[in-house]
């Protein structure tokens, strides 16, 4: 759904249709590190430091690489490896596509407990915590240096934040995305709304939505999930953007039922059963929202960029008719991404070869992921605002190659990249706190009676329940 493969978040992963895979072929994606080859790249803990030497054999395997029914994007992996094996001849990347999502959450338990997974796997950014549970991922610290990741103090603190623990390392990012309000620019138009200049807080957000579902016809204002962990996400989302958490900083106890956690849930009611600016279809989940704003029927939700991808590539949608602005509030914005690990109890020279490969295909401005013109001639999306885990002259130049082969009208992204929002991670047991707090979002959206200080202490009491079991 992206230029490349790397399929988004958890954020999707709840409402997703799952993927099939057998259990014998999860066997498969693993191999075991004890029949490395580690030859003259030198092993030894003196210089793990080192970029790999391009003598050394290393046989790597891979997840995510695109399916053939991805033919541009599988073409792209291909010239990168043969790109990437100018510089190292012995490494043989054997990579392993996935059908459906490159991560689908019962499958890549499986994997941990069964220690399947390949040697360079693909992880959200919410799944550290359970891959160390399970034992799953190398320390990759003194591995990852701006030797072998020259663009390595360039990327996002924030984004590198995640992927650590007790100040160690275990990831690197392959895509990261932050939330905003995504809109439709022709019903901002026909409702007589500036749809170059979204609404940046909630009342206005209530205000435009009430004028786009005057429009008629089944149009609905403003649209929001409350199914399969969607609504808890979305939930969260509003919080952030009101410089709220749904979780204490320790981790250890709910703390959504306060003030902020009100307003989110009255203003939601309001627009629902005041306002008539939600429509009356509801309990919807990831996909129902996209599909009514491609077809006109909505006008505006909480998102973030790559849906509109996934609009125009899956729903026929054009992208000229869509346009970003910041989360409402505009104090901190829920950030999430992707990642890849490399598995535990890989030799030294395998960490070595996974690092150089992670930074020649995902880390390096204008090669692998980000070598827009060769994206753009291959006929996929350029233009979308993220992944934009880069900072500085990096971020700038990237974001330069991206505008001048666009594929798509970049000026519409303005609102979103002009209000540039902090990023909050998801919070500890994320789905499961999402799981918890669907119950608040589709309480005050299919109840116009609900009890919304009820609903909410419902939910503190299971949450502080979910995180006490940490």
């Amino acid at each position: 759904m992206r230029s490349s493969w790397f399929r988004p978040t958890r954020r999707s992963s709840a409402a997703a249709v799952a993927a099939v895979l057998t259990l014998t072929s999860l066997a498969a994606c693993g191999t075991s590190s004890s029949d490395d080859n580690s030859g003259a790249g030198g092993g030894s803990k003196a210089d793990i430091s080192a970029p790999l030497d391009p003598k050394t054999k290393v046989t790597l395997t891979i997840d995510c690489m695109p399916p053939a029914a991805k033919a541009a994007e599988l073409r792209e992996w291909k010239e990168d490896v043969k790109e990437f094996n100018k510089k190292y001849p012995n490494v043989t990347i054997s990579g392993k596509s996935t059908p459906g999502q490159c991560e689908e959450p019962a499958r890549f338990t499986a994997q941990l407990k069964a220690k399947s997974q390949p040697d360079v796997f693909y992880t959200y950014f919410t799944d550290l915590q359970q891959v160390l549970d399970n034992n799953g991922a190398a320390d990759i610290t003194a591995y990852v240096t701006p030797k072998t990741v020259p663009a390595l103090d360039s990327i996002d603190g924030n984004v590198l934040g995640v992927l650590k623990k007790d100040g160690k390392l275990y990831g690197l990012p392959t895509s990261n995305y932050t939330m905003g309000l995504l809109i439709n620019r022709k019903l901002f138009e026909r409702a007589g709304l500036d749809p170059d200049k979204p609404p940046t807080t909630w009342e206005e957000v209530r205000t435009a939505a009430k004028k786009i579902a005057g429009l008629g016809n089944g149009i609905s204002g403003y649209g929001e999930y409350s199914a399969e962990n969607t609504g808890g996400w979305h939930f969260t989302a509003a919080m952030y953007g009101l410089g709220a958490d749904v979780v204490s900083a320790d981790g250890k106890k709910a703390a959504f039922n306060d003030a902020t956690g009100k307003q989110v849930a009255q203003q939601l009611h309001d627009m629902r059963w005041k306002d008539d600016s939600m429509g009356k279809t509801q309990l919807l989940k990831w996909g129902d929202l996209q599909k009514q704003i491609a077809s006109d029927k909505l006008g505006m939700f909480l998102a973030a960029p790559d849906d509109i991808t996934y609009m125009v590539q899956q729903l026929g949608a054009d992208y000229e008719n869509f346009g970003m602005g910041p989360i409402p509030g505009g104090k901190t914005t829920l950030f999430g991404g992707n990642d890849y690990m490399i598995k535990k109890g890989s030799s030294p020279d395998k960490i070595k070869a996974a690092v150089a490969w992670l930074n020649f295909k995902t880390l390096t401005p204008g090669k692998g992921q980000f070598q827009w013109d060769r994206t753009k001639a291959d006929k996929l999306p350029v233009g979308l605002p993220q992944p934009n885990f880069f900072t500085g002259d990096t971020k700038a130049k990237d974001l330069a190659s991206r505008t001048e082969n666009a594929t798509m009208p970049v000026e519409n992204f303005k609102p979103f990249l002009a209000n540039t929002v902090p990023g909050k991670a998801e919070p500890p047991k994320a789905q499961e706190v999402y799981k918890v707090l669907d119950n608040v979002m589709s309480g005050v959206l299919t109840n116009r009676n609900a009890d919304i200080d009820k609903l909410l202490a419902t939910a503190e009491q299971q949450v502080n329940q979910v995180l006490a079991n940490q």
